[in-house]
């Protein structure tokens, strides 16, 4: 185990799969500077080791993330501006950090959400950052933060209407309501529901699976379908093109194990 933060956040590595937890249980693992700081520091160093495929984010102690710590942010009320600028968003920085941490960053590989307890406010926004999203019966949503006037400022007005709609997106934004697990997977805000205490266990399983599969055209495909959001139709269908043909040897080899009898009948 590797410790960053004063064990706010702990990295393990089960075969390719990394496992990130965050942990600061007095305040429902809420994320403070330093935190979003080692947050960001974790992922950065998950796309970066070659024999990673997937990460796990969960929370520790019952909780996902409750949020921005506004413990911590209450302590800042005499210098806003000051918080404005050691945020700013810098669009030429390949690497930016966003307040809750890895907010702003596109990985090369896939991440999954854990999801149990509380996944609110900017910690709601942490889970959106994520590919997929296994959530427990008893977990929930919101955008909590809405009582407080702290904005969105995490991905959380850009990717709630990508993954949901906008209908789905502006009622949860202007509300500030609790979205609970059933209504969650209605609406298309998370991929899976496991029985209370289990979101972990699924994630896990889920993203060895998804470690075994052919990475290279796997991760073009995964690229194609987050870079199309900003193309025309027939630019995306080219960078589509562009980026995955070279995997079409890829696809030529595994029609050659289906041939050969793998993968019949939809068997992974």
């Amino acid at each position: 185990m590797r410790d960053t933060d004063a064990d706010a956040v702990q990295v393990t590595r089960q075969g390719p799969v990394t496992l990130v937890t965050l942990a600061r249980p007095d305040v429902r693992n809420a994320v403070d500077a330093p935190t979003a700081l080692a947050l960001h520091q974790a992922f950065i160093d998950f796309d970066a080791d070659e024999d990673a495929r997937v990460a796990v984010f969960h929370g520790a102690n019952g909780h996902f993330c409750a949020g921005w710590d506004l413990q911590a942010g209450a302590r800042l009320a005499e210098k806003p501006q000051e918080v404005i600028a050691e945020l700013e968003f810098d669009p030429l920085q390949s690497q930016p950090v966003g307040p809750m941490g890895p907010s702003r960053l596109l990985l090369s590989k896939p991440v999954i959400a854990a999801v149990s307890g509380a996944a609110v406010a900017g910690g709601m926004e942490l889970a959106l950052w994520c590919d997929m999203r296994v959530m427990e019966e008893d977990a929930y949503f919101g955008v909590y933060c809405r009582r407080f006037g702290v904005p969105l400022i995490d991905g959380g007005t850009v990717r709630l209407p990508r993954l949901v709609g906008m209908g789905h997106a502006i009622d949860l934004i202007l509300t500030g309501r609790k979205v609970e697990a059933a209504e969650a997977l209605q609406m298309g805000l998370c991929n899976r529901v496991v029985a209370r205490g289990k979101a972990l266990e699924a994630a896990m399983e889920l993203a060895a699976q998804i470690a075994k599969f052919p990475q290279a055209t796997m991760l073009a495909d995964r690229m194609n379908a987050y870079a199309q959001w900003d193309l025309p139709l027939k630019d995306a269908l080219l960078m589509e093109w562009q980026r995955s043909k070279q995997r079409i040897a890829d696809g030529i080899a595994g029609a050659g194990r289906f041939a050969g009898g793998e993968g019949r009948h939809g068997k992974f």
